[in-house]
């Protein structure tokens, strides 16, 4: 908005005034108070309802004016010197700044600042006393953990920013702010490590960043979608997480935050493909346990991605890889059902995906139980009617049951769009039509970057020492250097001879 409003403001306040009710129109939580400091000095105070801490407007702001702003101390100077009276008296106020140009005024005034005009100069006060209503940090609503901290992220971005810095006290934590959006006029931040993170990365990050043209940004999800490398494909190539710790281990590691305010969820780039198969609880538990889990996640997806389309296939054109007992089990669930197993599992996958939507829109109290009851309930139903078999409902509730393991919701529901595709190559040709979809994620997920990193590292292009941390979690003194796969300055996250000065110690 600031970009579109140009000129400067009027040394006239009644002009100024008659101005900003062009702009701003006949809002009814415009305010605006004229006060008259003395015969010779007249001012208007303006603000947005709502927007500001109007206790200690009226308690600090108006006191500081009556108390400290006397009409002899105003008498004998000009209106540029009442002014600068005025920001010498207002300390007390805080962050204070001086502007003369309209459209930035109008940004400040609708960002939630106390704007001063003062009749005689096109100077105007700004003075930063936001009040609006914030959510109390809470526990994150994704990516639970049991072990861990319980603090998330909240739709208010200079209290996201203070508990990244709660948790990386370090001078070389950059934060640079930008506008983006021409009406909603969104902050949009990025933080890094300077003396870590990729310089080159950095400004890559400002660059697609500067490049959006768009009246509004609400979400992250809005810049996710502008700065990916590509939209072609399903699986996300930018990580998000409303998890302050999650956010700090990633800037740690050279990557770069992007808080949009008014969201909870902070992306972080580059991301990578294993990434989203780990768990901020990983690092607060011991190695084995993490690797193990991280197995658990990894089979899960697979388990998500293929089993119902495997199940299909070797039902239909591949029997004899089937127990002789279990073949005759199968024919006998499937004996009055009058679909082919295709349809079949593409009928029971999409009323699952149904169910599992209205769980999700529907009130919370009763969703989860939407969710899971109905599923069991509609399943019996439709294997008492003779509609599905016995062991499709067993592969659908396992393929669900799996999708929920992974942690990172995003790759969640790239497996089950996939899964679709995949049944329906199994319902073809079997398990060569597995074959050739499976050969094809592989070739497309290759071919993926994220801020021009390949996706597929530490895997492809081949890092033996990235290993330790993305398939694996090897134990911390072991994590001596950061992941390569970001082009980091600084790899080193230990000291090397750390180790040997402890056993050369006397026990």
């Amino acid at each position: 908005m600031k970009d579109t409003i140009t000129g400067t403001l009027s040394h006239r306040l009644e002009d100024n005034l008659v101005q900003l009710v062009q702009l701003l129109g006949t809002s009814t939580d415009f305010i605006t108070k004229k006060l008259e400091l003395d015969e010779s000095t007249h001012i208007a105070l303006l603000y947005i309802d709502g927007l500001v801490d109007t206790q200690v407007l009226h308690n600090s702001i108006l006191f500081s004016l009556q108390e400290r702003c006397t009409p002899d101390q105003m008498r004998d100077l000009d209106a540029n010197q009442k002014i600068e009276l005025l920001q010498k008296r207002m300390l007390i106020a805080g962050d204070l700044s001086v502007t003369r140009d309209l459209g930035q005024f109008v940004h400040e005034l609708l960002s939630g600042n106390i704007m001063v005009l003062v009749d005689g100069t096109s100077s105007a006060l700004r003075i930063g006393l936001p009040g609006w209503e914030d959510r109390n940090v809470s526990e994150p609503s994704s990516q639970s953990v049991v072990r861990g901290p319980m603090e998330g992220f909240t739709e208010n971005m200079r209290t996201n920013t203070a508990l990244i810095r709660r948790k990386i006290k370090d001078s070389q934590l950059w934060l640079e702010t930008f506008q983006i959006g021409k009406v909603t006029q969104t902050s949009v931040s990025i933080m890094y490590l300077a003396n870590i993170a990729n310089p080159d990365l950095v400004q890559e990050v400002k660059r697609r960043l500067a490049k959006i043209d768009t009246d509004s940004i609400l979400e992250s999800g809005y810049i996710e979608e502008f700065i990916q490398d590509t939209a072609a494909t399903p699986f996300p190539t930018i990580y998000n997480s409303d998890r302050p710790d999650t956010i700090a281990a990633g800037i740690l590691e050279g990557k770069v935050a992007i808080l949009v305010d008014g969201t909870p969820f902070v992306l972080l780039v580059p991301t990578f493909f294993v990434a989203f198969f780990q768990s901020a609880e990983d690092y607060y538990q011991r190695a084995d346990i993490a690797t193990l889990l991280r197995f658990i996640r990894f089979l899960s997806f697979f388990i998500t991605l293929l089993a119902p389309s495997f199940y299909v296939a070797v039902t239909t054109y591949h029997q004899e890889m089937i127990p002789t007992n279990l073949v005759i089990s199968l024919a006998a669930q499937r004996e009055n059902v009058p679909f082919p197993a295709f349809v079949e599992a593409m009928l029971m996958e999409l009323t699952y995906e149904i169910l599992r939507e209205a769980g999700v829109r529907i009130p919370k109290n009763i969703g989860q139980a939407i969710s899971i009851v109905g599923t069991l309930v509609i399943g019996q139903a439709a294997v008492a009617a003779g509609f599905i078999s016995s062991a499709m409902v067993i592969i659908v509730s396992i393929t669900a049951i799996s999708s929920f393991v992974i942690p990172e919701t995003g790759m969640s529901i790239a497996a089950r769009i996939i899964r679709f595709v995949l049944i329906g190559l199994a319902g073809f040709i079997g398990l060569y039509g597995i074959l050739f979809g499976v050969f094809l994620i592989v070739l497309h997920l290759a071919g993926l970057r994220s801020f021009g990193m390949p996706y597929m590292s530490p895997i492809g292009p081949y890092r033996s020492n990235d290993l330790k941390d993305s398939i694996f979690r090897f134990p911390w003194p072991l994590l001596k250097t950061r992941p390569a796969d970001s082009m980091i300055q600084n790899l080193d996250r230990q000291s090397t001879n750390r180790r040997k000065e402890s056993a050369d110690e006397p026990k």
